[in-house]
């Protein structure tokens, strides 16, 4: 069984991919802010790492498919509000795979929000790290 089968909801498994998550930062990226797609690329690395368990895959495909439908439970195309859904939902993944994201897989992420957003105030992820680093407490 794949980790995809266990998604009670199996447009979000069918709505990931790779390709259709780059799609989304491409043209929803500045509009989602910076946090938002930390929070995903987070995910996306945790994701890649072969020691991420079926059960946090399974839970992190869920999370970055319903970023990438436009179709939830706020549109994105909302002004103002369209991606707080997908700000909460992310939040509540991370939290959740919170054990199996580590200092490399943060490093890569703000790394690619350097190449994706040039200079950024890195203490607007300093509230989503500390929700990380709390695993450990």
């Amino acid at each position: 069984m794949k980790y995809t089968d266990k998604l009670k909801d199996k447009k979000y498994a069918i709505a990931f991919s790779e390709y259709n998550l780059l799609e989304k930062i491409k043209h929803f990226g500045k509009k989602a802010g910076i946090k938002v797609i930390y929070l995903a690329l987070l995910l996306f690395y945790t994701l890649q790492k072969t020691t991420t368990p079926k059960f946090a895959k399974s839970l992190i495909i869920g999370g970055l498919g319903y970023f990438i439908l436009p179709a939830d439970f706020l549109p994105d195309l909302i002004p103002g509000i369209g991606f707080t859904d997908d700000l909460t939902a992310l939040i509540s993944v991370v939290v959740a795979v919170a054990l199996f994201i580590d200092e490399s897989v943060k490093a890569k992420a703000k790394e690619r929000l350097h190449v994706w957003f040039g200079d950024y105030n890195e203490e607007e992820l300093v509230s989503i790290d500390h929700k990380i680093d709390k695993k450990e407490e």
